[in-house]
C-alpha cells in the first residue's frame, strides 16, 4: 500500500474540532471561545460530518450550541483544544483510497525546552484514541515530534513548512535537516519539502507553517504579508517570499505567490483578556499588550467552502481586504467570515483548531 497526504482543497468525508476549555487558553470560562467554535462546527456541518471531542466539563455546553444533525460527540481526555495538532494528519492509499490516520508524538510545542505548558500526556494520546474510536486504521511515527499545524501539502507530493518551527530545539534535536525531511516524506507519500524560514512574528508554536503560507491549488499559495517596512513581520515575510521565488514543487513548476495582508492594527492581549485566564503552573503566560500572531492565513476549507478569520474593532477595513481577495482567489467556493477574535486569544485561529478527514 502506497499511503500520501492530500491536499486540504480537496474533498473531505469529515472534520475534527475539540470543544475548548483549559482556563490558561480560553478566558472566562471558555464561553466566548465555545460560541465561536459551535458557530464554526455547525457551519461546517451543513457540508460535511463534524466529529467534535469533549469532556465531562464541555459535553454539556456542546449538547446545547450543536443542535444540529451531521455532528458526533466524542469523549475523549484532551488537554487543550487545538485539533490541527493533537488529532491524527490523515493520508490515503493512492490504491484502495482507505484512510488512516498518521499519530505524530505531541510535545506542547518544545517539551522541556520551550512548550507552552507542563503536562501533554492526553493531548499526545489523542490522535491514536480518536482512531480507534473513529474507525480508522493508525499509522505512528515513532517518537517524531511534529504538529499538523507546522506542514501543508498540495496533494501532488510537495510538503510546506517552516525552518522555524521543525528545526527547533525542542522538536527532534537528535536529527538533521535532512533526516526530517526524509521522515516527513516517508510519513506523507510525498517527494519535495519546501522549506520556508520563518512564520508569523511572536508564533508561540515557533512559527507554524499554517498562519504565514498555504497552498490555494497545486503551485499556488497564499502568504501572509505586508508592505510596512517597520513591522517585524516584514521581513520574516519577504524572507518566505523570496525563498519561495527560488522553489519548485515536486513536479518541477514554478510557485505562484498570492499576498494577503496581515491585519493593519497588531492584535494584542487587553488588560480585559488577562483578567479572563488562569494559568497553571508551568503554563505559558500572557501579558497586556503581548502582540498575538493574527493572521488571514490561518483559514480552513471544508467542502465547497472556506472559513476565514476576521478579527473586527479597528481591523474591519484589513477584514473586508482579505475577504474580498480571497473570494477573488476562490470564486468557485463561498468564502464565510468568521469573526474569531475569541480563537487568537487563546494563541491560533481556525486552521490550529481544525483538522480534515480526506474522502
Amino acid at each position: 500500500m502506497s499511503f500520501y497526504m492530500p491536499a486540504e482543497f480537496e474533498k473531505q468525508q469529515a472534520a475534527i474540532l475539540i470543544f475548548p476549555e483549559r482556563p490558561g487558553s480560553w478566558g472566562y470560562g471558555a464561553e466566548p471561545a465555545q460560541k465561536v467554535f459551535a458557530q464554526i462546527i455547525n457551519t461546517i456541518a451543513k457540508h460535511e460530518h463534524v466529529y467534535v471531542i469533549v469532556s465531562d466539563k464541555t459535553r454539556g455546553a456542546a449538547e446545547k450550541l450543536l443542535p444540529g444533525e451531521n455532528i458526533t460527540l466524542l469523549d475523549i481526555p484532551a488537554d487543550d483544544a487545538w485539533a490541527r495538532d493533537t488529532a491524527p494528519t490523515f493520508v490515503r492509499d493512492r490504491d484502495t483510497g482507505e484512510v488512516r490516520g498518521v499519530s505524530w508524538r505531541f510535545n506542547a510545542w518544545g517539551g522541556t525546552y520551550d512548550g507552552l505548558y507542563a503536562h501533554w500526556e492526553r493531548d499526545d494520546a489523542l490522535a491514536e484514541e480518536f482512531c480507534r474510536r473513529a474507525g480508522f486504521g493508525c499509522i505512528s511515527a515513532g517518537d517524531f515530534v511534529l504538529e499538523g499545524g507546522s506542514i501543508h501539502t498540495d496533494g501532488e507530493g510537495t510538503i510546506l513548512t517552516t525552518e522555524a518551527c521543525l528545526l527547533s530545539p525542542g522538536r527532534n534535536p537528535g536529527m538533521t535537516k535532512q533526516e526530517i525531511e526524509r521522515k516527513l516524506c516517508e510519513m506523507l507519500g510525498a517527494d519535495k519539502v519546501i522549506w520556508l524560514p520563518r512564520g508569523i512574528y511572536n508564533d508561540e508554536t515557533n512559527e507554524h507553517v499554517d498562519n504565514v503560507c498555504a497552498f490555494i491549488r497545486p503551485a499556488e499559495v497564499v502568504l501572509a504579508w505586508t508592505d510596512d517596512r517597520s513591522d517585524p513581520q516584514y521581513e520574516l515575510s519577504a524572507a518566505c517570499l523570496e525563498a519561495l521565488g527560488k522553489a519548485t514543487d515536486a513536479k518541477g513548476r514554478k510557485i505562484t505567490v498570492h499576498k494577503l495582508p496581515i491585519p493593519d492594527i497588531p492584535v494584542c492581549v487587553t488588560e480585559h483578556d488577562l483578567l479572563g485566564y488562569e494559568f497553571e503552573e508551568g503554563e505559558d503566560t500572557r501579558e497586556v499588550g503581548e502582540r498575538l500572531a493574527a493572521s488571514y492565513v490561518n483559514f480552513f476549507f471544508a467542502n465547497g467552502i472556506v472559513l476565514l478569520p476576521q478579527f473586527g474593532g479597528e481591523n474591519a477595513e484589513s477584514d473586508r481586504r482579505a475577504l474580498g481577495i480571497m473570494r477573488e482567489l476562490l470564486s468557485e467556493r463561498e468564502v464565510i467570515p468568521i469573526e474569531a477574535i475569541e480563537i487568537i486569544k487563546g494563541g491560533g485561529n481556525i486552521h490550529c483548531i481544525t483538522q480534515q478527514i480526506p474522502l
